[in-house]
């Protein structure tokens, strides 16, 4: 075994977990697109490992997740716009679901890179700088679309509890 096949498998068996939570977070889909995008983010660390490998390949490897989740929801999207329309899922429709679940079922309503945002600042903790990084664009369009994606998770939360009154 080379030694950045050895640091890859060290990479792996660090951050594999952090990756596909992150995965599964901005996916807003189901654990096995998830671990999809997940594998697919490994494969391409690992072939550019050489070029990544002593830099952050993690921060790499969520870019790859990141971009690709984008990338899958604007594919669906445009399926499901020519196949059917699918009406929204409510908070409502089950009242005794807790925060967490209800949260992430907010995150899933939310535009994909609207989502990555969220997920990247306040779930993973990054700081604005290294959000913008991840995606690709300036601190100040991270900013916008953090307090955009929490504007409409606070209105689409004041609705159902509402209607649950």
């Amino acid at each position: 075994m080379t030694d950045d096949e050895a640091a890859f498998d060290e990479f792996l068996a660090a951050r594999s977990t952090s990756l596909l939570r992150t995965a599964i977070l901005v996916c807003g889909a189901t654990r096995h697109d998830a671990e999809d995008l997940v594998q697919h983010a490994l494969e391409r660390v690992y072939r550019s490992w050489p070029r990544i490998g002593r830099n952050n390949p993690e921060a790499y490897a969520k870019k790859v997740i990141v971009n690709a989740a984008i990338s899958r929801a604007r594919r669906r999207k445009v399926v499901q716009e020519i196949m059917f329309a699918r009406p929204p899922e409510t908070a409502a429709d089950s009242p005794d679901l807790d925060l967490r679940d209800t949260l992430i079922g907010e995150l899933r309503r939310l535009p994909p890179r609207m989502r990555a945002v969220l997920v990247l600042r306040y779930w993973e903790d990054q700081s604005e700088q290294a959000t913008a990084a991840l995606l690709g664009c300036s601190v100040g369009t991270v900013k916008s679309q953090a307090a955009r994606g929490l504007a409409k998770i606070r209105e689409s939360m004041d609705l159902a509890k509402e209607v649950t009154r």
